[in-house]
């Protein structure tokens, strides 16, 4: 199979045939579903907010774009099944309500009804083909089912489409990466580190590639740039146990890899790192 080139890389995909040569196994960062609605925020869904959000629909009952917002902030508070009723009610009050559509699909994400999830995303983009956040949404949803050329094509459409949302940078660089083109993968991550430089997975992503790459500084750095970002992130702490380990350092390698399993206790890479590393 061809590798992806610089000239083919923004129009087509093609699977590239490098391994991942890495020894010791490597955690890239699998979180929630990516779309309009971010990761929890419990101000967000308190019930001070909820409360304003409230009367505004109070006072204009019949606005889809009130529902839709308090839907979004339901969905950033976990809320997903008040979160759910606005955003269907959004639509029922306007069905060609495109942000809806794409919110609730991520909403289903979250929920586990990934056909519900295409259905919605699907009739996003119908109704306006040119909206990026619906495309994101679905990449990554074609992503974790394996889909990974849609997923590819996914991303790269909203790339195309100039959008400024880095989680379409980080899609695809996850695609690229899980296919050996680190090269590729790296600046895809550096994208996404600029235009969301609050987010800890782009770290974590390009800190892979960069030791696939046997560049043990940078990936070290980015590592601990991911767990300076979100500390409560297992990938990364792995990660960083990883490069002790590789230096030679075991006891700060079981460290990273303990809080690692504290985090996540069924995280495999962690607890085999652990098992490896501790000692007495």
């Amino acid at each position: 199979m061809d590798q992806v080139n610089a000239r083919q890389r923004s129009s087509s995909w093609r699977f590239g045939a490098v391994a991942l040569l890495i020894t010791l196994p490597l955690a890239a960062c699998q979180s929630g579903p990516v779309g309009e609605v971010a990761a929890i925020d419990i101000a967000q869904g308190s019930e001070e907010n909820i409360a304003s959000l409230t009367s505004v629909i109070q006072r204009s009952p019949r606005d889809p774009e009130a529902y839709n917002v308090r839907g979004s902030a339901y969905g950033r508070g976990g809320r997903y099944k008040e979160a759910l009723e606005d955003f269907n009610t959004a639509v029922q009050l306007n069905p060609s309500f495109y942000q809806a559509y794409s919110n609730r699909a991520l909403i289903y994400r979250f929920l586990g009804d990934q056909n519900a999830a295409l259905k919605d995303y699907n009739r996003a983009i119908q109704i306006n083909p040119n909206y990026d956040a619906a495309y994101i949404g679905r990449g990554g949803l074609y992503r974790k089912a394996g889909r990974v050329r849609e997923a590819f094509n996914d991303f790269e459409r909203a790339i195309q489409l100039d959008t400024t949302d880095g989680r379409a940078y980080h899609g695809r660089g996850l695609i690229y990466q899980s296919q050996g083109q680190h090269n590729f993968a790296i600046e895809d991550f550096s994208t996404a580190i600029s235009l969301s430089p609050e987010s800890a997975e782009p770290y974590n992503g390009r800190g892979i590639s960069y030791l696939a790459l046997n560049d043990e500084e940078n990936a070290f750095a980015d590592f601990n740039n991911a767990i300076r970002l979100n500390d409560r992130n297992a990938e990364a702490w792995a990660n960083q146990a990883l490069v002790y380990e590789k230096r030679g350092d075991k006891a700060k390698a079981a460290n990273s890899y303990r809080r690692a399993v504290q985090l996540d206790p069924n995280y495999v890479p962690a607890t085999e790192g652990l098992a490896r590393t501790r000692t007495g």
